[in-house]
């Protein structure tokens, strides 16, 4: 009797440590684990496949001969080629030619980031803080070999990524757990190389792990979409160009009856807005009379253009915030000496800086992008801008020219509609506020009409102060990447629309004004605010 019971207390350890199912390890280890990814790299060896089979769904567990090249498909669009080399390493002392392969696919939200260490330390290598981008179709790839260590190989393992869906650069990389032993841990690129042939990315690596390829989104759009955004934006500009010149018009003479600076900085991004509609006409219709690997000097001078015109756009655009930061914040006090001359050296001279010094540069020329949709169809859009030929230095002014700095302006201009709003709310409030009671009945229509202005005067604001340029990133930051480009393109288009119904509420107030002996006090401290010319 005493036999059987040892017998059946062996056969029942033994099935508790054998009789994990592999389905269920990554849960049980990080259960009870907090570095998850080792007690995975250790049982996974010896987890139960189910029935015996050594192939379930991706899953892959095998016994090769360690003389021979190993190739794993866990599933058909991740293989991993492990070279002889590796296996006879990977054998530590162990005696005999077979050696245990195990390969699988995991779902990268079990992968909880954390920073990097960032400190010196002796031996280790400082990280980078983070590798932008996200997993090649949301799965890791783990490799496993025999019983030792797999590190330093001569001879690179080969992983293979394969994809269907159009993607921006994509990095190699494995995964490192954290030094604090708390289940997190970050991407690494050490001892991994990326190559792509534009259907599957090859990473080379010199150990085994935890393995993905970190991707960048590319937007994907096809060429109907292309051909309605075209649309939109030609309309739109056409639009914009006839509406900022009567905005010019409005602007010119509200300035005659009434000679406010604020009118003049209005007056001057208007004129840059015009420019910069007329010269994208120009360098999107001039370029369909070149042939397809042609060029021109009116194609780089319209490039020129173009570009002088986004700067000047922008930086007109930084000067109304910091023009409404004066009148805001420093209301009182205020005495600039030839304060439009100052401005317009900022908003105009600094562009025409920046594209003269581009200009002599030679960036400037016919530019094409080549757009690929979800049928790997190809098309080519061209544009008089920067040149392809100089795609290195082109890419890089591009860059902080037309991306860094018009974020920063939106940014900062930004924070200051959200004093604008505060202040408003301030003024209110310290001018009898809303209150409740008889009080409140009698006044309610009133200050209703008040906050219905209000909100119309921000919404003017934002686009004075060009915030709907920040509509931007949501072709990038989101999911709906077409949907937000085409609310980036209407709205953008049509911005000499929305100046001119800014001009026009202007010259409703200023009329009012003139028929109105009484302002509202809060109207009237944001109006008190002079300037010397």
């Amino acid at each position: 009797m005493w036999i059987a019971l040892c017998l059946i207390t062996l056969v029942g350890f033994s099935t508790s440590q054998a009789g994990d199912l592999c389905d269920n390890l990554i849960n049980d280890c990080q259960k009870h684990h907090t570095g998850w990814t080792r007690c995975y790299e250790d049982r996974v060896a010896t987890c139960d496949l189910r029935r015996g089979h050594r192939h379930i769904l991706d899953f892959v567990r095998d016994m090769v001969n360690s003389s021979q090249e190993c190739e794993a498909w866990p599933t058909p669009r991740h293989r991993a080629h492990i070279p002889s080399s590796a296996l006879k390493k990977s054998k530590g002392g162990v005696a005999g030619d077979k050696v245990l392969v195990v390969a699988t696919v995991i779902n990268s939200t079990c992968f909880k980031l954390t920073r990097p260490p960032q400190g010196k330390r002796r031996g280790i290598r400082p990280q980078p803080a983070h590798i932008p981008g996200t997993v090649l179709g949301g799965l890791v790839l783990m490799v496993r070999a025999g019983y030792s260590p797999v590190r330093n190989l001569s001879q690179p393992i080969r992983l293979i990524f394969r994809h269907d869906e159009p993607v921006g650069n994509g990095t190699c990389v494995f995964w490192q757990e954290s030094e604090q032993d708390d289940g997190t841990g970050h991407w690494s690129t050490d001892g991994c190389d990326t190559s792509h042939t534009g259907s599957e990315f090859t990473c080379s690596c010199n150990h085994l792990s935890f393995f993905a390829v970190l991707v960048n989104p590319v937007l994907s759009l096809d060429k109907r979409n292309a051909v309605y955004l075209n649309y939109i934006a030609y309309v739109g500009s056409a639009l914009s160009i006839i509406f900022t010149f009567i905005s010019l018009i409005i602007y010119i003479c509200l300035h005659r009856r009434r000679p406010e600076k604020a009118i003049s900085v209005h007056m001057q991004l208007t004129g840059a807005l015009l420019c910069l509609h007329i010269s994208f006409l120009l360098c999107c219709f001039w370029v369909r009379l070149l042939s397809e690997n042609e060029d021109s000097v009116v194609c780089r001078i319209l490039g020129f253009f173009l570009h002088w015109s986004v700067l000047a756009t922008f930086s007109w655009t930084a000067l109304e915030g910091f023009h409404l930061y004066l009148l805001l914040i420093r209301v009182f006090n205020i005495y600039v000496k030839r304060y439009l001359l100052k401005l317009s050296l900022v908003g105009w001279g600094l562009p025409t800086l920046v594209a003269v010094v581009c200009g002599i540069s030679g960036v400037y020329g016919k530019y094409s992008l080549q757009l690929e949709d979800e049928g790997n169809q190809t098309s080519n859009v061209h544009m008089c801008w920067m040149s392809s030929e100089f795609k290195q230095q082109a890419v890089l002014v591009s860059f902080i020219t037309t991306v860094v700095f018009p974020c920063l302006v939106i940014l900062c201009n930004s924070c200051m509609l959200g004093v604008v709003v505060f202040k408003l709310w301030g003024l209110r409030e310290g001018n009898g506020g809303f209150k409740s009671g008889s009080d409140w009945k009698k006044t309610s229509k009133e200050k209703w009409s008040r906050l219905w202005k209000d909100g119309a005067t921000l919404l003017g604001l934002s686009c004075v102060m060009g915030l709907t340029w920040g509509l931007a990133s949501t072709t990038y930051i989101t999911y709906i990447s077409l949907p937000g480009l085409y609310v980036f393109t209407i709205l953008n288009s049509l911005q000499g629309v929305f100046i001119f119904l800014w001009s026009v509420a202007l010259t409703c107030k200023s009329r009012s004004d003139n028929n109105s002996s009484v302002r509202h006090p809060s109207t009237q401290k944001m109006m008190t605010t002079s300037f010397s010319n």
